[in-house]
């Protein structure tokens, strides 16, 4: 069982395995439903990270899932990943988790059950920590290992963050360093820092748990996590969804200290490529390092946040409050030009 590696079965590790946002585009463009829902407020319409349905008084159900192939080779940490990454999108929406429940795919004439049962273990601990049950789940049989959530939320209607909701002027700051995708990569290919692999783990098992209170805050006007899509991808929901530009920063955005030395090394995952295929005419000229870092496939990443510049001092504040990190990366502006996002 310890010389077994999980990210051997994996096709596409972590969110690096989600279907490119173009190829996604597709899949959607002729399932809408003809039928309206009232009460649905948030669903496939504003692509944002998860849906929420008005139950009355003013409270809503917030519902999402997310499942991918290993990232990482201990089975328990692959477990607690997972787990992270799916309640990400309640609190990403504003919201408190309420529940889980596990979604598994698993290959037994590879891999022994009991191996499945320390994946189970390893999300049951991030649901406590999230103080939420495990309730249940599904399994299936498959070629490969997959395990994710289904989680359910709640939260006040009027501090629903979607992702298409930001306004001109305001500014956009990060929770986590971005980078995930070149570690994980280069972990694969045997070159990565033990101390860049710590930092990744740390990074993908950490809760964004203050996503319920910075929306409090009024003038937090638009938040998402950073998943699959790379920072650009989901920056560039944000901003079309908006009606706005996006300019990024390059040199504040925050990364995973050996992240250049990994694009040196070519160490780059298969998810970048098709990040950049599926939304880089809708970019301003990137160079090779900037396409590598900026449309890095992340496993639960931080949280984008679009603020009112009036609203800074409070979020500091919280942040200081809570110990999480932010970093200000760029803002959002009037459309103009070619181009929905500009790095400078």
């Amino acid at each position: 069982m310890d010389t077994i590696r999980l990210t051997q079965f994996s096709p596409g590790a972590g969110c690096g395995c989600k279907i490119a946002p173009k190829d996604l585009e597709e899949i959607l463009k002729n399932s809408r439903s003809q039928k309206v829902f009232e009460n649905l407020l948030v669903g496939n319409d504003s692509k944002d990270d998860a849906a929420v349905f008005d139950i009355g008084d003013g409270r809503a159900i917030v519902s999402t899932t997310d499942f991918f192939t290993p990232i990482v080779d201990d089975p328990f940490d692959f477990g607690r990943v997972a787990a992270t990454n799916a309640i990400s999108d309640i609190y990403a929406m504003g919201g408190t988790p309420l529940m889980a429940i596990a979604i598994l795919g698993w290959p037994l004439d590879k891999l022994p059950a009991e191996i499945a049962g320390e994946v189970i273990s390893g999300a049951r601990s991030v649901c406590d920590a999230a103080n939420i049950p495990l309730a249940g789940g599904h399994s299936i049989s498959s070629a490969d290992p997959i395990f994710g959530l289904a989680v359910t939320g709640l939260v006040d209607i009027s501090l629903v963050k979607k992702n298409n909701s930001a306004t001109e002027g305001c500014l956009l700051f990060l929770t986590k360093p971005i980078g995930i995708g070149l570690v994980t990569t280069a972990e694969k290919f045997g070159v990565a820092q033990e101390s860049d692999k710590a930092i990744a783990l740390e990074l993908m098992t950490t809760l964004n748990t203050p996503g319920m209170n910075l929306a409090r805050i009024e003038q937090v006007k638009s938040m998402t996590d950073v998943t699959g899509f790379g920072l650009l991808g989901h920056a560039l929901e944000m901003a079309q969804g908006s009606n706005l530009k996006a300019v990024i920063r390059y040199d504040m955005v925050p990364r995973i200290p050996g992240v250049d030395n990994y694009i040196k090394q070519e160490c780059i995952p298969g998810g970048t490529n098709r990040n950049f295929a599926s939304y880089g005419t809708k970019i301003s000229p990137l160079t090779k390092q900037q396409t590598a870092l900026l449309c890095d496939p992340q496993t639960s990443g931080g949280l984008l946040i679009a603020i009112e510049p009036q609203g800074v001092d409070e979020l500091k504040a919280l942040a200081a409050k809570e110990s999480f990190t932010i970093t200000e990366i760029g803002f959002l502006t009037a459309k103009s030009g070619d181009f929905d996002i500009e790095v400078i």
